[in-house]
This record gives structure tokens, C-alpha cells and sequence, in this order.
């Protein structure tokens, strides 16, 4: 990966580590491997032996629950507790390893995607293109970039992380007891349908909001200074507070309904469960097992919603980004 360095300032210096013809790519995942190139293979390693191990401290657990209901002796106890505090350290330690390593792909794609900015500027020869306008150049900078550039660093490892723990886990829980892991898959199955319906409402919301922006950071570059003569700007920033104000309201509402179903998949975990103990269907620890489970997919569920509202997200701030770079100019990628 070819990254360049922060410049000192001078316009000279942009030039000899930014190619003047280099202009983005067409989609936001063509932007990701050209700013972090074979850097998403090594977080993508680690990923995979992330969720490769995520269903060892499971059964650890439930054999730990077992060994103590069971009159065990403590020396095994003890054994299997000193096990599971040793994967949870290498655990951890890979996990901030790869948190370290994604966010500087991401800071690194960041500067990338800034530095393109001043150098689509400076290459341009229409004053008239999009990308010339102080205000769109100052939005794209001091705002738009982060955003798109920090999805970067977890563009393939955060799917694959969580996607490889959803499946790894929910293999497990199906090898222990497939009639209550029927209860765990349900409470998930709903939110695959409302989640993209919701993230949709959301991303409209955001286009919008953010070209009113760039008008409100063109007028204040064209009038030198944040004035409001004609209470434009006021009727714009008003308008921003009522879109977000709405992503909000859908943000919260889509939390609350990911909640209130991961609830009814503990209530029905005690409630099944419990009658398979009681019947000796079913050992205690394979209940425990299950109430760890399925917090442990449920955090990385939440985590993959995160990462697909991210990633719709990005796009559309990307493909707005895009269209101001190549006005007027041959799109490559």
C-alpha cells in the first residue's frame, strides 16, 4: 500500500507524493483496497483466528458449571478455570492487536482520501468544477473524510469477525441442543428484515443533510464570514435539526426493537431450559452455555448492524465525494 505522508504545507510537496492523475475510484470498496491495498489480508488473519477460537471459553464454562454441579473435584475446577482465564488473555490480545491495526488503516485512509482533495483541486483546470468550490473542499475535509476513511480499517475484517462468530457459536449451541438453539435463531431472523428497511430511511436522511451543509459552507466562504442576511442559513441549519432529529428517532427505535427481541430469546432459553433440566433432558451447564451463547452472539450481531449502518453510510457520503472529485472528469476504477 502506497500511503503518502502528511505534507508540511507547501503545494510542491502534495505534488511529488500525490500523482497528479490519480482520482478516486468508482465504489466505496474500489476507495477501501486502494488506500489500504494487502494491509485488509493481515487483518483478515487475525480475524479468522478470532472466531476460529470463540467457541472454546463456551465450553470451558459449561464444562466448569457441570464439574461444580457434578461434586467434581476443585483441582479440576481450578484446571479448567486457569484454561479459560489463558484463551481469554490471548483473546484479548489478539483482539487489540487487530483494533490497533484496523484503526491505522483507517487514520491512513483518512489522509489518503483529505490529500486527494487538495490534489484533485490542484490539478483541476475548469474553475468551474464542483471539487474547485471552497465550501464543498472544506465540507469534504473537515467532515465527509473521517467518516469514509475510518470504514476502511474495518471494511473486511469487522464482517468477517462477527460473521465467523455467528456461525462458529451458533454451530456449537446447535451440537449441544438444536431445539433451543430454534430460539436463538428466531429472535435474529425478524431484525434481518426491519434493520435494512430502517438503515435506508436513515441513509436518505443523511444525503440530504449533508448537501445542505455544503451549501451553508458555500456561503460562508462566498460572504467571507458566517452572516445570515436573508435567513437562509437559519432556515438550513433548521432543517439539519429536524433530519437529525429523525435519524435519531430511527437510530433508537431499531436499538429498542434489537433489545426487546434479544430479551424474549433469554425468556425463552429459561423457559426451555428449564424444562429440559427439570425433565433430564439436559444438564445446567448446556442452559448456562446458552445464555452465555447467546450474549456472545449477540454482541457481535449488534456489531455487524453497526458496521452495516457504517457501511451504508459511507457509501453514500463516498458516492457524493465521488461525484464532487469527478465532476466534470473521466471516472476511473
Amino acid at each position: 500500500m502506497t500511503i503518502p505522508k502528511t505534507p508540511g504545507g507547501s503545494r510542491a510537496a502534495i505534488s511529488e507524493r500525490f500523482p497528479k492523475n490519480v482520482i478516486l475510484p468508482r465504489t466505496l470498496y474500489g476507495f477501501v483496497f486502494r488506500a489500504s491495498g494487502w494491509h485488509q489480508l493481515a487483518t483478515a488473519i487475525l480475524s479468522i483466528v478470532l472466531f476460529s477460537a470463540g467457541t472454546i471459553p463456551l465450553e470451558i464454562q459449561r464444562r466448569i458449571v457441570n464439574a461444580a454441579t457434578d461434586s467434581s473435584s476443585y483441582r479440576t475446577i481450578a484446571f479448567l478455570v486457569l484454561i479459560y482465564i489463558s484463551l481469554a488473555l490471548i483473546e484479548g490480545t489478539v483482539k487489540l492487536v487487530l483494533n490497533v491495526y484496523s484503526s491505522w488503516i483507517g487514520e491512513a485512509a483518512i489522509r489518503w482520501l483529505r490529500l486527494q482533495v487538495f490534489e484533485t483541486s490542484q490539478a483541476s483546470k475548469e474553475e468551474s468544477s464542483i471539487m474547485t468550490s471552497e465550501g464543498v473542499q472544506l465540507s469534504i475535509i473537515l467532515a465527509e473524510a473521517e467518516p469514509v476513511g475510518g470504514f476502511v480499517g474495518a471494511s473486511i475484517s469487522e464482517p468477517l469477525l462477527q460473521i465467523g462468530i455467528l456461525t462458529a457459536v451458533c454451530g456449537y449451541l446447535v451440537y449441544l441442543q438444536p431445539l433451543m438453539t430454534i430460539i436463538v435463531v428466531t429472535i435474529f431472523l425478524p431484525q434481518s428484515g426491519f434493520v435494512p428497511l430502517m438503515q435506508e430511511s436513515i441513509n436518505q436522511r443523511v444525503a440530504k443533510k449533508i448537501s445542505i451543509m455544503r451549501h451553508v459552507s458555500e456561503d460562508i466562504v462566498r460572504t467571507g464570514r458566517a452572516i445570515d442576511m436573508d435567513g437562509l442559513q437559519t432556515s438550513r441549519i433548521e432543517e439539519v435539526f429536524q433530519i437529525n432529529m429523525g435519524i435519531y428517532k430511527i437510530k433508537f427505535t431499531m436499538n429498542f426493537m434489537m433489545n426487546l427481541m434479544t430479551q424474549m430469546g433469554y425468556a425463552g432459553i429459561f423457559a426451555m431450559g428449564g424444562y429440559f433440566v427439570v425433565t433430564g433432558k439436559t444438564q445446567i451447564g448446556t442452559v448456562a452455555a446458552f445464555v452465555s451463547g447467546l450474549s456472545k452472539i449477540n454482541d457481535p450481531w449488534g456489531d455487524l448492524v453497526n458496521w452495516y449502518r457504517d457501511l451504508r453510510v459511507a457509501q453514500v457520503k463516498y458516492r457524493l465525494i465521488f461525484n464532487s472529485a469527478h465532476a466534470g472528469n473521466a471516472a476511473v476504477g
